[in-house]
């Protein structure tokens, strides 16, 4: 391997830490070891010597040789999940310290009126309001205090603040009052990070702006000491170009820029997916997919339609709301971990999971309680002994005590029978899932492909797509490192907007402001070596019906040409995008333009992508093993494939099994399968 190239991308899950790499000629090397929640360092370290092993070269030679490294993290994700993060005091305007509790004044579901909504990241003693005051232009109408400044820092100090947020009103239209009171707490409370909702999130609305502020001072100390900590372990051990990050928006940056800013990493890992699902719709000629990635914790569902994964600006992450770009991805817990409760006759799937630690019973790490994972096993579906690369081994007389105990015999079934229930109430949590992507966005999925990825998804994606009545699966021979995998063809990505109020018609009086946020992200992207063909700038707008309270983000296409902003083109996008997502449009409503929007991509080059050798002959199955399929009374005789012993060639029908080196595919009917070149399973639904 001397002289030899590589690039790494490395996923650090709930459950697993995947690593892919790949060479100059495509091989690629993967690697899936649990993860270390207590510390990610630990994990990623591991991932890459074993890495390392396998290519027999050092962790030094394998990193010295890497060109690229891309990581994405869950470390952000579960510090506000676990409200593991710091102690944050927040400077808002005064009189209005209460915003960050009273939130918008409804409920996301407004028939939950008993369930509470989360406590504020930040309690009301330490919310300080200071006097001045900004209208809704930014012009100043009262001074700073600064002495009320100063006064609040003496209780941040006292109370051991690790983290303080800004958010004055209007800042998004003038961040001068932030900017200034930043200062002065950086001369009092020196080394104490700051976030400033006006570098956060510039967008209108205290409650999404500040709440996003919040965010990442919740966030700074711990993520930001992990990243740098992360950086330097890593060029120590040789890696030569800087650490990339994966960001919510699906698109990297260097720890540079993302270390003040860790709340742009809320998303991190689910959003990596986003370059793996454009590997597929480019290998497999297909613009329309549905990806339904599923891991030990969750399952990840994102849409792609017309080769374009939406981004939103209204995320809510655990009862908090995110106002970032971020891929529009809907997450439930749904998972090979995912945890079966049977309570007062009834059966119910997670949304808890079992984790890394101690896992499923069949982990043998001490688990006790029932999951999907044991359904599997007890069901014939996962075959017992060492999976992953020998990651985990399953035991199934500990699967099978867990669902004797904890569901069969509450319930007064048999195990397969109760093994079989939890597979199909999950089953049903992942149709709702994808339905919610797809027909509550205006998507037929009929129309589209698709593609069941993680760990466990190939397991469950032909039933999944049976029942949403699509003809279309794709199954990637690599769906346990599905998120790694498109690490590598990550590219680098910022986004910058402005939030502002006009009507339709005096928007060619904006080109002005939509090339000033494209120069901003030329430079940004410049200053990591993109321009010419390898920079795309792409800007969209945000616009609505007069009166109404939620946007519609019309995407301008990209090129010189896309940043000509004319009145009727822009009715006719948004229209056309409002018909699709709400049934109906106001012919001669009156619109408005709410916020500019320009997005930089900075394209590092395709990998290449390794041939695969054909074979004619149909393959033959390595064994067979008794199954059971649905609610059948009896298992079934099914035949059992070695992946690494198919290619490209001659079709199978189910029903069937195929092992793969991290996942197992389940085709539990009569479907054509057939191997494409790329790697990828495609199967025809009868």
């Amino acid at each position: 391997m001397a002289g030899e190239t590589f690039r790494i991308g490395v996923d650090v899950g709930g459950t697993y830490t995947d690593l892919v790499a790949a060479d100059a000629q495509g091989r690629l090397t993967v690697v899936k070891t649990p993860s270390t929640p207590a510390d990610p360092t630990t994990g990623v370290m591991t991932a890459i010597r074993l890495a390392a092993e396998r290519l027999d070269l050092s962790v030094g030679e394998l990193l010295g040789a890497c060109q690229l490294f891309v990581h994405g993290t869950t470390i952000a994700t579960n510090t506000l999940l676990t409200r593991r993060g710091a102690k944050v005091g927040l400077l808002t305007t005064a009189g209005f310290r209460d915003w960050l509790a009273i939130r918008r004044g409804m409920r996301e579901n407004p028939w939950a009126h008993r369930e509470p909504n989360p406590e504020p990241l930040v309690p009301r003693h330490l919310r300080l309001g200071v006097p001045g005051r900004l209208d809704a232009e930014g012009r100043e109408l009262e001074p700073l205090d600064f002495g009320a400044i100063e006064a609040a820092c003496a209780s941040f100090a006292a109370e051991g603040v690790e983290a303080v947020a800004i958010c004055f009103l209007h800042a998004y239209r003038n961040p001068d009052h932030e900017r200034a009171a930043a200062a002065k707490l950086r001369e009092c409370l020196p080394g104490i990070p700051i976030s400033l909702s006006s570098e956060i999130a510039a967008v209108v609305g205290e409650y999404e702006r500040g709440g996003t502020a919040v965010m990442n001072a919740y966030l700074a100390p711990k993520v930001t000491a992990y990243l740098r900590a992360m950086a330097a372990s890593l060029a120590e051990a040789g890696l030569t170009p800087p650490l990339l990050l994966l960001q919510s928006n699906g698109g990297a940056a260097p720890v540079d820029q993302v270390a003040d800013q860790p709340v742009r990493l809320l998303l991190s890992g689910p959003a990596a997916g986003v370059g793996a699902l454009d590997q597929v719709a480019a290998s497999l000629g297909v613009d329309d997919l549905i990806a339904m990635e599923i891991g030990g914790t969750s399952c990840d569902v994102t849409l792609m339609a017309e080769r374009r994964v939406e981004l939103i600006d209204q995320q809510i992450i655990e009862g908090h709301h995110l106002a970032l770009p971020t891929v529009d991805i809907h997450t439930v817990g749904a998972g090979g971990g995912t945890i079966a409760h049977a309570v007062a006759g009834s059966l119910s799937a997670g949304p808890d999971g079992a984790g890394a630690r101690p896992g499923p019973a069949a982990y043998g790490l001490g688990g006790t309680q029932a999951t999907i994972t044991d359904a599997l096993v007890v069901l014939g579906r996962l075959r017992p002994g060492p999976q992953a690369g020998g990651a985990v081994t399953l035991d199934a007389a500990l699967a099978r005590e867990a669902i004797q105990r904890e569901i069969a015999g509450p319930l007064g079934l048999s195990v397969e029978r109760a093994a079989a229930g939890m597979v199909a109430v999950m089953e049903q949590n992942l149709l709702h899932a994808v339905e919610r992507m797809s027909i509550e966005r205006g998507r037929d999925p009929r129309g589209f492909t698709l593609v069941a990825a993680g760990g466990a998804g190939p397991m469950h994606g032909s039933a999944v797509a049976r029942r949403l009545g699509m003809k279309d699966l794709c199954l990637p021979r690599l769906a346990g490192a599905f998120c790694a995998l498109g690490l590598l063809t990550a590219d680098l990505r910022r986004d910058f907007g402005v939030a502002l109020l006009l009507p339709l018609e005096g928007a060619s009086t904006l080109e002005a402001n939509l090339a000033a946020l494209a120069a901003r992200a030329a430079a940004v992207l410049g200053d990591s070596g993109f321009e010419g063909a390898a920079l795309e700038l792409e800007p969209s707008l945000d616009l609505r019906y007069r009166g109404q309270q939620w946007d519609v983000r019309v995407t301008l296409g990209r090129g010189p040409d896309s940043f000509s902003l004319n009145a009727i083109a822009l009715r006719a996008k948004f229209e056309a995008a409002h018909q699709r997502l709400y049934g109906h449009i106001q012919p001669d409503g009156a619109i408005e333009i709410t916020g500019l929007r320009v997005s930089g991509v900075g394209r590092f080059a395709t990998p290449k992508t390794a041939a695969q050798a054909s074979m004619t002959d149909a393959p033959k199955p390595s064994g067979h093993r008794e199954v059971w399929l649905g609610d059948a009374a009896a298992p079934v005789l099914l035949p059992i494939y070695d992946g690494s012993a198919l290619a490209p060639g001659p079709s199978l029908t189910g029903p069937l099994i195929i092992e793969e080196a991290t996942t197992t595919l389940l085709i539990d009917g009569p479907d054509r399968v057939a191997l494409h070149p790329s790697g990828l399973y495609r199967v025809t639904l009868a």
